[in-house]
């Protein structure tokens, strides 16, 4: 009996970790805030947003961050909570940059 309440009660808890480790939203589109309000969240955290997308359900904001360096911030899209935020690889900077006049800076 001890064994089988044991083995219920970890089912019991199993899928609650599961979905806790989900970064997918789930929320209605009638519930979302709209686009405005992720631009001024990030505005009020001193990011420059080159892009606000919708991924797995959630908002996803590429950007930068106030020292310039490239973001991707996922949020709720019912509540604007930040739930992940990343710096991106620098690989994408490493490219050639050319001034106005068309030729390269190195």
């Amino acid at each position: 009996m001890k064994k089988t309440l044991t083995i219920l009660g970890f089912l019991a808890v199993f899928p609650a970790g599961v979905a806790l480790a989900d970064d997918d939203c789930f929320v209605p589109m009638a519930d979302w805030q709209p686009r405005d309000a992720v631009a001024r969240l990030a505005e009020e955290n001193g990011w420059t947003v080159r892009r606000i997308k919708i991924d797995d359900g959630c908002y996803e904001i590429d950007g930068r961050d106030a020292e310039g360096r490239r973001i991707e911030v996922t949020v709720h899209p019912a509540t604007l909570q930040v739930i992940e935020f990343e710096y991106e690889d620098q690989d994408d900077d490493d490219r050639p940059r050319r001034d106005r006049e068309g030729g390269d800076d190195g």
